[in-house]
């Protein structure tokens, strides 16, 4: 089960924020290395995660709020940009939480998480396609 993040070191901690749908903020405080779908998962945010953090699904879609942030983080390789194009609301700052590392650089980070998240492995799942 995820929820076991190793809390940081004392004066290494790295600040993120994430903004809701609600537009409520949520400020944590992290480990380098630790990405933003187990942050999210282990303070109990809604972000799924159906892939377990594989890079196999789109619904740890997150909106980086500034472009400069967005631009410390590494290129987000081809299979993230495979499951980003199925994300939905998909925007230039993009990101799956699932591939982004703390480190450094994010410290102070600020993530919004999208009104929805689409799903496209769910049994469940009904598409928008009718005859």
């Amino acid at each position: 089960m995820h929820g076991h993040l190793t809390p940081p070191k004392p004066g290494e901690e790295l600040n993120v924020t994430f903004v809701d749908k609600e537009g409520e903020e949520h400020n944590f405080q992290v480990a380098h290395g630790d990405n933003l779908l187990d942050i999210a998962q282990s303070e109990e945010l809604e972000m799924e995660g159906a892939c377990g953090g594989s890079c196999a699904c789109s619904t740890c879609h997150v909106i980086v709020e500034s472009d400069e942030m967005y631009e410390k983080m590494d290129e987000p390789d081809d299979d993230e940009n495979d499951m980003l194009d199925l994300a939905f609301g998909l925007t230039e700052t993009s990101r799956l939480g699932c591939q982004v590392k703390m480190n450094k650089a994010l410290n102070g980070l600020r993530v919004k998480l999208p009104s929805m998240t689409r799903n496209l492995q769910a049994s469940d799942f009904s598409g928008a396609k009718k005859s």
